[in-house]
């Protein structure tokens, strides 16, 4: 019975969604500079992110890619080019490739044990809590989101039942809620893959579309989410130890041998130079953000895109043991395709929004300036970071990220306003902010998901106040750091 109603939920918003994209122009209205290629494009832009919300976004950023190849934006020829021969696209797929050969070499077990078996934390449970929190944000930005939660949550489950914590106490519900917190908080800092990437390069588009391009350094964004994030931590494991003060004490005797629990081999010469590769790799990435007027970083910047499809190949090319260090064929099994074509199909609804002939930018101009024009731009930030963590928490955040660049970069060329720090600020905190209810993301839903371990009312109590202490910190520091560092 209960997959009868599942299914039958399921058709009813795949109607509804389809609905909105055909039908959403044949409204008895017209919205002030809307054109007409604009109510149809808003009508497949406003289905796709009920779908993305409600379906799955494969067959939903497929069918909204096809239905703006059939409107009056462009041919479905250039539609297909611009979207799926888009550079970022491509780096997109690569990334995840290598990403997924870190997995498979189980590379993020090697990086999840050594935050958990620092000496430092023996008979400091906060200490554990937060060199667990480190690890999942550092391994949540790098490794993939959901890969420190599967990671250490079997183990802490091990390492509570041992030390006689049981189910739904008060400290193993902050310490699996505080997991899937920092893991959000890692999700969205590499400026170079993901939801982050996807977001930092629509902006460049919607602002492209409005007249002046603004692209964020890649360097000060990162740096940015890593302060934010390490901050957060911090405040939030001091938080918890000194006012929510949830009984601890039989952590205090937890040895070495619980931790270390079925220990690792030592890492093999592959995984090594995996590793080692993949550092390096980021590091590349970032040269044009530290050396702009190099030779280098000059070259890196108009190759950047190419760079990832060269180390998958050498990843593919290399042999150790006469084996390759990535069996191609074996990791795209992994390949996450619901974020790329998620990406995919929001690349070309942004850059579709914001194209002249739609008049979506001048419509926003036109109603929110007299809202806006009188508000100083400090108060501004503030705005947008509420309104961001109110409406992330209710919708889809990327579909949020994607709403909200419009709004900022329609009010900041209009007064002047560097918009660079306040949208990069605006990215971090909406993919990070988003764990108070399960429509907010997966990484959300996982969480309530939980439901042997942990109780409803409670993750909507403890998620609520972490992301309250999160704006406070995005307010007073974050958002300061960002105005420092990028520019």
């Amino acid at each position: 019975m209960a997959q009868t109603k599942k299914k039958d939920f399921y058709s009813i918003h795949l109607v509804i969604g389809i609905g909105i994209m055909l039908l959403f122009r044949y409204l008895p209205f017209q919205l002030p500079c809307i054109t007409p290629i604009g109510m149809e494009i808003l009508g497949i832009f406003i289905g796709t992110l009920y779908l993305w919300t409600t379906s799955d976004p494969i067959i939903s950023s497929i069918l909204s890619i096809f239905l703006v190849g059939l409107s009056g934006y462009s041919t479905m020829n250039e539609v297909l080019t611009s979207t799926f021969g888009n550079p970022i696209l491509v780096q997109v797929l690569f990334l995840l490739t290598a990403i997924n050969c870190l997995i498979e070499n189980n590379l993020t077990e090697y990086c999840g044990r050594f935050f958990l078996t620092r000496k430092i934390c023996l008979g400091r449970p906060w200490v554990l809590a937060f060199f667990i929190m480190l690890g999942s944000m550092l391994m949540g930005a790098f490794m993939g989101g959901f890969t420190p939660i599967f990671l250490f949550c079997p183990i802490l489950y091990d390492i509570f039942e041992t030390v006689g914590l049981k189910k739904h106490d008060k400290f193993p519900t902050i310490m699996l809620i505080l997991v899937t917190v920092a893991t959000l908080l890692g999700f969205p800092i590499p400026p170079f893959m993901g939801n982050g990437l996807a977001l930092i390069s629509n902006y460049a588009s919607v602002t492209g579309n409005m007249g002046t391009v603004i692209e964020i350094n890649n360097a000060g964004y990162l740096l940015t989410g890593l302060i934010h994030a390490t901050v957060c931590i911090v405040v939030l494991v001091l938080f918890c130890k000194f006012v929510l003060r949830p009984d601890t004490s039989k952590l205090k005797e937890l040895k070495m041998e619980t931790l270390n629990k079925n220990p690792l081999p030592p890492m093999s010469l592959r995984q090594k130079f995996i590793a080692i590769s993949f550092t390096v790799f980021i590091l590349i990435l970032l040269i044009p953000s530290v050396l702009p007027t190099h030779p280098v970083g000059r070259f890196v910047k108009a190759n950047t895109y190419g760079i990832a499809a060269f180390y998958v190949f050498l990843l593919c090319a290399i042999r150790i043991s006469k084996k390759p260090l990535m069996d191609f064929s074996s990791t795209m099994k992994r390949f996450s395709w619901s974020t790329y074509f998620l990406i995919a199909s929001a690349i070309l609804l942004g850059n579709a929004l914001t194209n002249e002939s739609t008049g979506v930018s001048a419509f926003l101009n036109t109603v929110l300036m007299p809202v806006l024009q009188n508000v100083p731009a400090s108060a501004f930030a503030v705005i947008i970071m509420v309104l961001t963590v109110i409406l992330t928490n209710v919708c889809n955040s990327f579909v949020i990220g994607l709403l909200m660049q419009p709004v900022i970069a329609t009010f900041c060329m209009a007064t002047g306003m560097n918009s660079a720090p306040v949208v990069s600020m605006m990215i971090l905190f909406v993919l990070s902010s988003a764990a108070i209810t399960p429509a907010a993301s997966p990484f959300a839903a996982l969480l309530f998901g939980n439901k042997d371990w942990l109780k409803s009312g409670e993750i909507y109590k403890y998620t609520t106040i972490f992301v309250v202490i999160e704006l406070a910190i995005v307010l007073l520091i974050s958002m300061p750091v960002a105005n420092l560092l990028i520019h």
